[in-house]
């Protein structure tokens, strides 16, 4: 066992790039953040599979949080002012349901509101859940609403998860 640690060890520092340290200021600073963090947990824990585990859930908060930032929702009105199209951008998922749902002004008095999802994914439940709250409001509000653009595997998702096409939804919306 006493080889193995020591081979281990010199594997360690003949492997590790010194190097990094001296640069870690000019690195990102998620990777920054990632790399300490692991080793940290490692050097602590005494566990490799812990220290990896804390790099790659922190890997995971930190690329949620950026693709969350790339979300744009943009919005046209009809030159009768009728309907709003509002066009979505990016990846729609549980990082940018909230933000999703704020670009609404659910009171504009409107007879129809379509949502182009034509350069959006939508991923998750929770997304699919800020869809169904949009169109809901926007009806009870009295407008019709439309989902264009949806690509196949959102399709599927909002095809299998949404209820604003289900019978009572307005009402379950109503009573929450």
């Amino acid at each position: 066992m006493a080889a193995l640690v020591a081979i281990m060890i010199m594997v360690s520092i003949g492997t590790f790039s010194w190097i990094l340290i001296k640069n870690l200021k000019f690195h990102p600073r998620s990777s920054s953040v990632v790399m300490l963090a692991t080793v940290v947990g490692v050097v602590a824990t005494h566990n490799l599979a812990f220290g990896a585990l804390i790099g790659v859930l922190l890997s995971g908060i930190f690329f949620a949080w950026k693709i969350s930032q790339l979300f744009r929702v943009t919005s046209s009105l009809s030159e009768d002012g009728t309907t709003r199209t509002n066009s979505i951008e990016g990846q729609l998922f549980f990082a940018s349901a909230d933000e999703f749902t704020a670009s609404f002004d659910f009171k504009e008095v409107l007879e129809k509101v379509k949502i182009d999802v034509t350069h959006a994914h939508i991923w998750d439940i929770s997304s699919v859940i800020a869809v169904d709250m949009v169109v809901l409001k926007f009806r009870r509000e009295g407008a019709e609403v439309e989902i264009i653009g949806l690509n196949e595997a959102s399709e599927t998702i909002v095809d299998r998860l949404a209820i604003h096409d289900k019978p009572g939804a307005l009402e379950r919306l109503m009573g929450h």
